[in-house]
Protein backbone atom coordinates (compact mmCIF):
# COMPACT_ATOMS: atom_id res chain seq x y z
CA UNK A 1 0.00 0.00 0.00
CA UNK A 2 2.86 2.40 0.79
CA UNK A 3 4.41 1.60 -2.59
CA UNK A 4 1.08 2.34 -4.28
CA UNK A 5 0.84 5.73 -2.57
CA UNK A 6 4.41 6.66 -3.53
CA UNK A 7 3.83 5.69 -7.16
CA UNK A 8 0.59 7.65 -7.29
CA UNK A 9 2.17 10.71 -5.67
CA UNK A 10 5.15 10.79 -8.04
CA UNK A 11 2.88 10.14 -11.01
CA UNK A 12 0.49 12.97 -10.20
CA UNK A 13 3.41 15.39 -9.64
CA UNK A 14 4.82 14.41 -13.04
CA UNK A 15 1.47 14.82 -14.77
CA UNK A 16 0.85 18.15 -13.08
CA UNK A 17 4.11 19.53 -14.44
CA UNK A 18 3.31 18.13 -17.88
CA UNK A 19 -0.17 19.67 -17.63
CA UNK A 20 1.23 23.11 -16.79
CA UNK A 21 3.71 23.12 -19.68
CA UNK A 22 1.40 21.27 -22.08
CA UNK A 23 -1.51 23.62 -21.44
CA UNK A 24 0.71 26.57 -22.28
CA UNK A 25 -0.29 25.81 -25.85
CA UNK A 26 -3.72 27.29 -25.07
CA UNK A 27 -2.01 30.54 -24.05
CA UNK A 28 0.02 30.60 -27.24
CA UNK A 29 -3.13 30.09 -29.30
CA UNK A 30 -4.87 32.88 -27.39
CA UNK A 31 -2.07 35.31 -28.25
CA UNK A 32 -1.98 33.89 -31.79
CA UNK A 33 -5.56 35.04 -32.28
CA UNK A 34 -5.28 38.28 -30.28
CA UNK A 35 -2.23 39.63 -32.11
CA UNK A 36 -2.85 38.07 -35.54
CA UNK A 37 -2.83 41.48 -37.23
CA UNK A 38 0.44 42.63 -35.65
CA UNK A 39 2.87 42.48 -38.55
CA UNK A 40 6.52 43.56 -38.47
CA UNK A 41 7.17 46.99 -39.98
CA UNK A 42 9.37 47.19 -43.03
CA UNK A 43 10.99 50.13 -44.73
CA UNK A 44 9.92 49.80 -48.35
CA UNK A 45 12.24 52.67 -49.33
CA UNK A 46 15.28 51.10 -47.67
CA UNK A 47 18.49 51.90 -49.52
CA UNK A 48 20.73 48.87 -49.77
CA UNK A 49 23.93 50.79 -49.20
CA UNK A 50 25.16 49.22 -45.95
CA UNK A 51 28.14 46.86 -45.70
CA UNK A 52 27.13 43.31 -44.75
CA UNK A 53 29.34 40.54 -43.38
CA UNK A 54 28.15 36.98 -43.92
CA UNK A 55 29.59 34.44 -41.49
CA UNK A 56 29.61 30.74 -42.33
CA UNK A 57 30.68 28.66 -39.29
CA UNK A 58 31.90 25.24 -40.46
CA UNK A 59 33.35 22.16 -38.80
CA UNK A 60 34.05 19.12 -40.99
CA UNK A 61 31.35 19.85 -43.56
CA UNK A 62 32.82 18.02 -46.55
CA UNK A 63 29.51 17.35 -48.29
CA UNK A 64 27.75 20.71 -47.95
CA UNK A 65 30.47 23.39 -47.76
CA UNK A 66 30.53 24.06 -51.49
CA UNK A 67 26.72 24.18 -51.72
CA UNK A 68 26.61 26.77 -48.93
CA UNK A 69 29.34 29.01 -50.33
CA UNK A 70 27.83 28.88 -53.83
CA UNK A 71 24.42 29.86 -52.47
CA UNK A 72 25.85 32.77 -50.46
CA UNK A 73 27.74 34.08 -53.48
CA UNK A 74 24.49 34.10 -55.45
CA UNK A 75 22.82 36.46 -52.98
CA UNK A 76 21.66 39.59 -54.78
CA UNK A 77 23.73 42.36 -53.21
CA UNK A 78 26.54 44.64 -54.44
CA UNK A 79 29.87 42.78 -54.20
CA UNK A 80 31.64 45.87 -52.91
CA UNK A 81 29.26 45.89 -49.92
CA UNK A 82 29.60 42.21 -49.15
CA UNK A 83 32.20 40.48 -46.97
CA UNK A 84 32.09 36.68 -46.62
CA UNK A 85 33.86 34.94 -43.75
CA UNK A 86 34.14 31.16 -43.90
CA UNK A 87 34.81 30.38 -40.24
CA UNK A 88 36.33 26.97 -40.88
CA UNK A 89 37.28 25.02 -37.76
CA UNK A 90 37.54 21.80 -39.77
CA UNK A 91 40.14 19.14 -39.08
CA UNK A 92 39.56 17.00 -42.18
CA UNK A 93 39.71 17.49 -45.95
CA UNK A 94 36.96 20.13 -45.70
CA UNK A 95 39.80 22.64 -45.17
CA UNK A 96 41.22 21.93 -48.63
CA UNK A 97 37.79 21.86 -50.28
CA UNK A 98 36.91 25.25 -48.79
CA UNK A 99 40.31 26.70 -49.72
CA UNK A 100 39.78 25.83 -53.39
CA UNK A 101 36.25 27.27 -53.45
CA UNK A 102 37.37 30.46 -51.72
CA UNK A 103 40.15 31.00 -54.27
CA UNK A 104 37.67 30.56 -57.13
CA UNK A 105 35.25 33.04 -55.58
CA UNK A 106 38.04 35.56 -55.07
CA UNK A 107 38.78 35.47 -58.79
CA UNK A 108 35.09 36.23 -59.35
CA UNK A 109 35.47 39.44 -57.36
CA UNK A 110 34.12 38.40 -53.96
CA UNK A 111 35.62 39.64 -50.71
CA UNK A 112 35.77 36.19 -49.15
CA UNK A 113 38.16 34.79 -46.56
CA UNK A 114 38.71 31.39 -45.01
CA UNK A 115 39.48 31.69 -41.30
CA UNK A 116 40.82 28.37 -40.02
CA UNK A 117 41.52 28.35 -36.29
CA UNK A 118 44.18 26.15 -34.73
CA UNK A 119 41.79 24.97 -32.03
CA UNK A 120 38.02 25.07 -31.42
CA UNK A 121 38.09 27.24 -28.31
CA UNK A 122 34.52 28.28 -27.63
CA UNK A 123 33.29 26.05 -30.48
CA UNK A 124 30.74 27.88 -32.68
CA UNK A 125 30.52 30.87 -30.34
CA UNK A 126 34.30 31.15 -30.40
CA UNK A 127 34.38 31.02 -34.20
CA UNK A 128 31.73 33.72 -34.55
CA UNK A 129 33.51 35.91 -32.01
CA UNK A 130 36.83 35.48 -33.80
CA UNK A 131 35.24 36.48 -37.09
CA UNK A 132 33.78 39.64 -35.59
CA UNK A 133 37.30 40.92 -34.91
CA UNK A 134 37.75 41.53 -38.63
CA UNK A 135 34.10 41.90 -39.66
CA UNK A 136 33.68 45.16 -41.58
CA UNK A 137 29.93 44.97 -42.06
CA UNK A 138 27.37 47.06 -40.20
CA UNK A 139 25.18 43.95 -40.34
CA UNK A 140 26.17 40.31 -39.82
CA UNK A 141 24.24 37.43 -41.40
CA UNK A 142 24.90 33.87 -40.21
CA UNK A 143 24.27 30.58 -42.01
CA UNK A 144 25.10 27.09 -40.78
CA UNK A 145 26.45 24.54 -43.24
CA UNK A 146 23.12 22.80 -43.83
CA UNK A 147 21.39 26.00 -45.02
CA UNK A 148 20.86 27.26 -48.56
CA UNK A 149 19.89 30.95 -48.40
CA UNK A 150 17.84 32.39 -51.24
CA UNK A 151 19.17 35.06 -53.58
CA UNK A 152 16.89 37.71 -52.08
CA UNK A 153 17.80 37.02 -48.45
CA UNK A 154 19.48 40.36 -47.75
CA UNK A 155 16.95 42.45 -49.65
CA UNK A 156 14.10 40.71 -47.80
CA UNK A 157 15.60 41.03 -44.31
CA UNK A 158 17.49 44.34 -44.30
CA UNK A 159 14.34 46.37 -44.97
CA UNK A 160 13.05 45.33 -41.51
CA UNK A 161 15.84 47.28 -39.82
CA UNK A 162 13.53 50.26 -40.17
CA UNK A 163 14.27 51.42 -36.65
CA UNK A 164 17.64 51.81 -34.95
CA UNK A 165 16.20 49.67 -32.11
CA UNK A 166 16.01 46.58 -34.31
CA UNK A 167 18.94 44.33 -33.44
CA UNK A 168 18.16 41.08 -35.25
CA UNK A 169 15.88 39.75 -37.99
CA UNK A 170 15.23 36.00 -38.12
CA UNK A 171 13.79 34.11 -41.09
CA UNK A 172 11.75 30.96 -40.67
CA UNK A 173 13.47 27.69 -41.49
CA UNK A 174 12.16 25.73 -44.44
CA UNK A 175 12.99 22.04 -44.85
CA UNK A 176 14.86 20.87 -47.96
CA UNK A 177 14.37 17.18 -47.22
CA UNK A 178 11.09 17.13 -45.31
CA UNK A 179 9.69 14.34 -47.49
CA UNK A 180 12.83 12.21 -47.40
CA UNK A 181 11.60 9.89 -44.65
CA UNK A 182 9.12 9.53 -41.82
CA UNK A 183 11.82 10.80 -39.46
CA UNK A 184 12.28 14.06 -41.38
CA UNK A 185 8.52 14.60 -41.74
CA UNK A 186 8.06 14.27 -37.98
CA UNK A 187 10.94 16.72 -37.36
CA UNK A 188 9.34 19.22 -39.73
CA UNK A 189 6.07 18.95 -37.80
CA UNK A 190 7.90 19.55 -34.51
CA UNK A 191 9.98 22.49 -35.77
CA UNK A 192 6.96 24.18 -37.31
CA UNK A 193 5.40 24.28 -33.85
CA UNK A 194 8.33 26.34 -32.64
CA UNK A 195 8.86 28.45 -35.75
CA UNK A 196 5.33 29.10 -36.97
CA UNK A 197 3.57 29.50 -33.61
CA UNK A 198 6.05 30.08 -30.77
CA UNK A 199 8.45 32.43 -32.54
CA UNK A 200 5.81 34.29 -34.52
CA UNK A 201 3.35 34.63 -31.62
CA UNK A 202 5.98 35.73 -29.09
CA UNK A 203 7.30 38.32 -31.51
CA UNK A 204 3.85 39.72 -32.33
CA UNK A 205 2.89 39.77 -28.64
CA UNK A 206 5.95 41.70 -27.48
CA UNK A 207 7.68 38.78 -25.73
CA UNK A 208 11.32 37.75 -26.09
CA UNK A 209 12.23 35.45 -28.96
CA UNK A 210 15.52 33.80 -29.83
CA UNK A 211 17.86 33.92 -32.78
CA UNK A 212 17.70 30.37 -34.13
CA UNK A 213 21.47 30.16 -34.61
CA UNK A 214 21.30 30.52 -38.39
CA UNK A 215 19.15 32.00 -41.13
CA UNK A 216 19.14 35.42 -39.47
CA UNK A 217 20.94 38.76 -39.60
CA UNK A 218 22.20 40.91 -36.73
CA UNK A 219 23.09 44.53 -36.38
CA UNK A 220 26.75 44.29 -35.35
CA UNK A 221 26.32 47.01 -32.71
CA UNK A 222 23.63 44.87 -31.07
CA UNK A 223 25.99 41.90 -30.70
CA UNK A 224 28.72 44.05 -29.21
CA UNK A 225 26.38 45.98 -26.92
CA UNK A 226 24.96 42.72 -25.54
CA UNK A 227 28.43 41.47 -24.62
CA UNK A 228 29.36 39.52 -27.77
CA UNK A 229 29.15 35.74 -28.11
CA UNK A 230 29.62 33.66 -24.95
CA UNK A 231 30.71 30.02 -24.94
CA UNK A 232 29.55 29.08 -21.43
CA UNK A 233 26.35 27.42 -22.71
CA UNK A 234 25.68 25.05 -25.61
CA UNK A 235 23.06 27.44 -27.00
CA UNK A 236 25.07 30.58 -27.66
CA UNK A 237 22.24 31.85 -29.88
CA UNK A 238 19.61 31.71 -27.13
CA UNK A 239 22.04 33.22 -24.62
CA UNK A 240 22.95 36.23 -26.78
CA UNK A 241 19.30 36.73 -27.78
CA UNK A 242 18.16 37.19 -24.21
CA UNK A 243 21.10 39.40 -23.25
CA UNK A 244 20.40 41.65 -26.24
CA UNK A 245 16.67 41.96 -25.57
CA UNK A 246 17.27 42.69 -21.89
CA UNK A 247 19.46 45.59 -23.10
CA UNK A 248 16.45 46.97 -24.96
CA UNK A 249 17.09 45.71 -28.50
CA UNK A 250 14.07 44.60 -30.55
CA UNK A 251 13.91 41.48 -32.71
CA UNK A 252 11.83 40.70 -35.80
CA UNK A 253 10.67 37.23 -36.83
CA UNK A 254 9.64 36.73 -40.45
CA UNK A 255 7.16 33.87 -40.53
CA UNK A 256 6.46 34.22 -44.25
CA UNK A 257 10.05 34.48 -45.47
CA UNK A 258 11.97 31.23 -45.26
CA UNK A 259 15.52 29.96 -45.53
CA UNK A 260 15.80 26.32 -46.67
CA UNK A 261 17.80 23.89 -44.56
CA UNK A 262 18.51 20.18 -44.32
CA UNK A 263 16.99 18.18 -41.46
CA UNK A 264 19.01 15.41 -39.74
CA UNK A 265 18.17 12.21 -41.61
CA UNK A 266 19.73 9.83 -39.08
CA UNK A 267 18.53 9.33 -35.52
CA UNK A 268 21.92 9.58 -33.77
CA UNK A 269 22.53 12.92 -35.47
CA UNK A 270 19.09 14.04 -34.31
CA UNK A 271 19.78 12.85 -30.76
CA UNK A 272 23.05 14.78 -30.67
CA UNK A 273 21.24 17.89 -31.88
CA UNK A 274 18.40 17.45 -29.36
CA UNK A 275 20.87 16.85 -26.52
CA UNK A 276 22.75 20.07 -27.36
CA UNK A 277 19.58 22.16 -27.67
CA UNK A 278 18.04 20.74 -24.49
CA UNK A 279 21.12 21.03 -22.31
CA UNK A 280 21.99 24.46 -23.68
CA UNK A 281 18.51 25.81 -22.92
CA UNK A 282 18.76 24.59 -19.31
CA UNK A 283 22.22 26.16 -19.00
CA UNK A 284 20.88 29.44 -20.37
CA UNK A 285 17.91 29.34 -18.00
CA UNK A 286 20.25 28.90 -15.02
CA UNK A 287 22.43 31.73 -16.25
CA UNK A 288 19.83 34.29 -17.29
CA UNK A 289 16.50 33.67 -15.55
CA UNK A 290 17.64 35.47 -12.36
CA UNK A 291 18.62 38.44 -14.53
CA UNK A 292 15.25 38.33 -16.32
CA UNK A 293 13.37 38.47 -13.03
CA UNK A 294 15.61 41.25 -11.67
CA UNK A 295 15.23 43.33 -14.83
CA UNK A 296 12.68 46.13 -15.25
CA UNK A 297 10.41 44.12 -17.51
CA UNK A 298 6.62 43.64 -17.53
CA UNK A 299 5.45 40.61 -15.52
CA UNK A 300 3.93 39.05 -18.65
CA UNK A 301 7.36 39.13 -20.34
CA UNK A 302 9.02 37.56 -17.31
CA UNK A 303 6.45 34.78 -17.16
CA UNK A 304 6.69 33.99 -20.87
CA UNK A 305 10.49 34.06 -20.71
CA UNK A 306 10.34 31.55 -17.86
CA UNK A 307 8.19 29.17 -19.91
CA UNK A 308 10.44 29.70 -22.91
CA UNK A 309 13.70 28.96 -21.11
CA UNK A 310 12.48 26.09 -18.91
CA UNK A 311 10.14 24.09 -21.14
CA UNK A 312 12.74 21.33 -21.62
CA UNK A 313 12.35 20.47 -17.95
CA UNK A 314 9.37 18.32 -19.04
CA UNK A 315 11.54 15.49 -20.35
CA UNK A 316 12.44 13.86 -17.00
CA UNK A 317 8.73 13.94 -16.13
CA UNK A 318 7.79 12.38 -19.47
CA UNK A 319 10.25 9.62 -18.64
CA UNK A 320 8.81 9.21 -15.14
CA UNK A 321 5.28 9.03 -16.52
CA UNK A 322 6.34 6.34 -18.99
CA UNK A 323 7.96 4.26 -16.28
CA UNK A 324 5.06 4.63 -13.82
CA UNK A 325 2.37 3.95 -16.41
CA UNK A 326 3.04 0.22 -16.17
CA UNK A 327 2.64 -0.39 -12.40
CA UNK A 328 -0.37 1.96 -12.38
CA UNK A 329 -2.32 -0.46 -14.57
CA UNK A 330 -1.93 -3.11 -11.88
CA UNK A 331 -2.49 -0.68 -9.00
CA UNK A 332 -5.74 0.55 -10.52
CA UNK A 333 -7.09 -2.96 -10.90
CA UNK A 334 -5.98 -4.18 -7.47
CA UNK A 335 -6.92 -1.30 -5.16
CA UNK A 336 -9.64 1.22 -4.29
CA UNK A 337 -8.36 3.93 -6.60
CA UNK A 338 -11.05 4.13 -9.29
CA UNK A 339 -12.31 7.65 -8.28
CA UNK A 340 -8.74 8.91 -8.27
CA UNK A 341 -8.13 7.66 -11.80
CA UNK A 342 -11.41 9.18 -12.98
CA UNK A 343 -10.23 12.56 -11.67
CA UNK A 344 -6.93 12.17 -13.53
CA UNK A 345 -8.80 12.43 -16.81
CA UNK A 346 -8.25 16.19 -16.47
CA UNK A 347 -4.66 15.66 -17.60
CA UNK A 348 -5.93 14.93 -21.10
CA UNK A 349 -6.10 18.73 -21.46
CA UNK A 350 -2.34 18.80 -21.99
CA UNK A 351 -2.72 16.41 -24.93
CA UNK A 352 -5.56 18.49 -26.42
CA UNK A 353 -3.56 21.70 -26.01
CA UNK A 354 -0.52 20.21 -27.75
CA UNK A 355 -2.64 18.81 -30.57
CA UNK A 356 -4.34 22.15 -31.28
CA UNK A 357 -0.99 23.94 -31.06
CA UNK A 358 0.47 21.78 -33.83
CA UNK A 359 -2.74 21.88 -35.88
CA UNK A 360 -2.50 25.67 -36.13
CA UNK A 361 1.25 25.48 -36.79
CA UNK A 362 0.58 23.37 -39.89
CA UNK A 363 -2.59 25.16 -40.92
CA UNK A 364 -0.92 28.57 -40.99
CA UNK A 365 1.69 27.64 -43.61
CA UNK A 366 0.58 24.45 -45.37
CA UNK A 367 -2.40 23.86 -47.63
CA UNK A 368 -2.16 20.11 -46.95
CA UNK A 369 -2.10 20.58 -43.16
CA UNK A 370 -4.67 17.82 -42.60
CA UNK A 371 -2.30 15.28 -44.10
CA UNK A 372 0.65 16.57 -42.08
CA UNK A 373 -1.16 16.59 -38.73
CA UNK A 374 -1.90 12.87 -39.05
CA UNK A 375 1.72 12.41 -37.94
CA UNK A 376 0.94 13.95 -34.54
CA UNK A 377 0.65 10.60 -32.67
CA UNK A 378 4.02 9.55 -34.09
CA UNK A 379 5.48 12.93 -33.10
CA UNK A 380 4.23 12.36 -29.54
CA UNK A 381 5.69 8.86 -29.55
CA UNK A 382 9.00 10.26 -30.80
CA UNK A 383 9.06 12.85 -28.02
CA UNK A 384 8.52 10.05 -25.52
CA UNK A 385 11.23 7.95 -27.17
CA UNK A 386 13.74 10.82 -26.89
CA UNK A 387 12.94 11.31 -23.20
CA UNK A 388 15.98 9.30 -22.04
CA UNK A 389 18.41 11.25 -24.24
CA UNK A 390 16.89 14.63 -23.36
CA UNK A 391 16.44 13.86 -19.66
CA UNK A 392 20.17 13.21 -19.43
CA UNK A 393 20.72 16.60 -21.09
CA UNK A 394 18.44 18.29 -18.52
CA UNK A 395 20.22 16.64 -15.59
CA UNK A 396 23.68 17.57 -16.91
CA UNK A 397 22.51 21.14 -17.47
CA UNK A 398 21.10 21.42 -13.96
CA UNK A 399 24.28 19.96 -12.47
CA UNK A 400 26.46 22.31 -14.57
CA UNK A 401 28.38 19.42 -16.11
CA UNK A 402 30.32 20.77 -19.07
CA UNK A 403 30.44 18.85 -22.32
CA UNK A 404 31.77 19.32 -25.82
CA UNK A 405 29.74 21.11 -28.47
CA UNK A 406 28.89 18.08 -30.62
CA UNK A 407 27.97 19.28 -34.09
CA UNK A 408 25.12 17.77 -36.04
CA UNK A 409 26.81 16.05 -39.01
CA UNK A 410 25.46 17.04 -42.40
CA UNK A 411 24.81 14.31 -44.95
CA UNK A 412 23.49 16.27 -47.97
CA UNK A 413 20.44 14.05 -48.01
CA UNK A 414 17.65 15.57 -50.09
CA UNK A 415 16.01 12.95 -52.33
CA UNK A 416 14.91 9.42 -51.54
CA UNK A 417 17.69 8.14 -53.80
CA UNK A 418 20.29 9.62 -51.44
CA UNK A 419 21.71 7.28 -48.82
CA UNK A 420 23.01 8.26 -45.41
CA UNK A 421 25.04 5.06 -45.18
CA UNK A 422 27.60 6.20 -47.76
CA UNK A 423 28.58 9.17 -45.61
CA UNK A 424 31.93 9.14 -43.80
CA UNK A 425 30.56 11.16 -40.89
CA UNK A 426 28.15 8.36 -40.02
CA UNK A 427 31.13 6.52 -38.54
CA UNK A 428 31.68 9.35 -36.06
CA UNK A 429 28.21 8.92 -34.58
CA UNK A 430 28.39 6.73 -31.51
CA UNK A 431 25.59 4.58 -30.16
CA UNK A 432 25.62 5.77 -26.57
CA UNK A 433 24.24 3.99 -23.52
CA UNK A 434 20.88 5.72 -23.88
CA UNK A 435 20.07 3.40 -26.80
CA UNK A 436 20.38 0.35 -24.55
CA UNK A 437 18.19 2.01 -21.92
CA UNK A 438 15.61 2.83 -24.60
CA UNK A 439 15.62 -0.80 -25.75
CA UNK A 440 14.98 -2.03 -22.20
CA UNK A 441 12.24 0.55 -21.70
CA UNK A 442 10.57 -0.58 -24.92
CA UNK A 443 10.41 -4.14 -23.57
CA UNK A 444 9.20 -2.80 -20.23
CA UNK A 445 6.47 -0.66 -21.83
CA UNK A 446 5.27 -3.66 -23.82
CA UNK A 447 4.23 -5.13 -20.47
CA UNK A 448 2.06 -2.05 -20.03
CA UNK A 449 0.51 -2.59 -23.45
CA UNK A 450 -0.25 -6.24 -22.65
CA UNK A 451 -1.62 -5.34 -19.21
CA UNK A 452 -3.87 -2.65 -20.71
CA UNK A 453 -5.32 -5.19 -23.12
CA UNK A 454 -5.71 -7.83 -20.38
CA UNK A 455 -7.52 -5.47 -18.00
CA UNK A 456 -9.44 -3.80 -20.85
CA UNK A 457 -7.98 -0.39 -19.98
CA UNK A 458 -8.87 1.08 -23.36
CA UNK A 459 -8.22 4.70 -22.33
CA UNK A 460 -4.70 3.87 -21.16
CA UNK A 461 -3.80 1.76 -24.20
CA UNK A 462 -2.95 4.62 -26.66
CA UNK A 463 -0.43 6.14 -24.23
CA UNK A 464 1.09 2.75 -23.41
CA UNK A 465 1.45 2.12 -27.14
CA UNK A 466 3.06 5.52 -27.78
CA UNK A 467 5.69 4.92 -25.09
CA UNK A 468 6.36 1.42 -26.45
CA UNK A 469 6.57 2.60 -30.07
CA UNK A 470 8.64 5.66 -29.09
CA UNK A 471 11.30 3.82 -27.10
CA UNK A 472 11.32 0.89 -29.52
CA UNK A 473 11.71 2.99 -32.65
CA UNK A 474 14.36 5.34 -31.25
CA UNK A 475 16.44 2.41 -29.93
CA UNK A 476 16.13 0.45 -33.20
CA UNK A 477 17.11 3.44 -35.34
CA UNK A 478 20.03 4.17 -33.00
CA UNK A 479 21.51 0.76 -33.81
CA UNK A 480 20.43 0.70 -37.45
CA UNK A 481 23.56 2.14 -39.05
CA UNK A 482 25.68 -0.38 -37.14
CA UNK A 483 23.45 -3.24 -38.30
CA UNK A 484 23.63 -2.11 -41.93
CA UNK A 485 27.44 -1.97 -41.65
CA UNK A 486 27.52 -5.53 -40.32
CA UNK A 487 25.35 -6.79 -43.17
CA UNK A 488 27.54 -5.12 -45.78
Amino acid sequence: MVFDHIVLMVYIISLTILLVFGSHGFIMLYYHRKYAKNLPLENEDYKFDKKVTIQLPLFNELYVAERLIDAVCKIDYPKELLQIQVLDDSTDETVDVVAKIVEIKKTEGFDIQQINRIDRTGFKAGALKEGLKTASGEFVAIFDADFVPSEDFLKKTLRYFASSEIGMVQSRWEHLNENYSLLTRIQALALNGHLVIEQAVRNKSGFFINFNGTGGIWRKDCIMDAGNWHADTLTEDLDLSYRAQMKGWKFVFLRDFTTPAELPSEINALKAQQFRWTKGAIETAKKLLPQVWNAKLPLRVKLQSTFHLTNNIVFPFILLAGILNVPLIFIKNAGPYAPFFNFMAIFILAFISSFLFYVFAQKDVHADWRKKITLFPLFMAGSMGLAVNNSRAVVEGLLSRKSEFVRTPKFKIIDKKDSVFNNKYLKTLKVDQSAFVELMLAAYCFIGVAASVYFMEIAALPFQLMFFIGFGTVSFLSFKHKLVKLKS
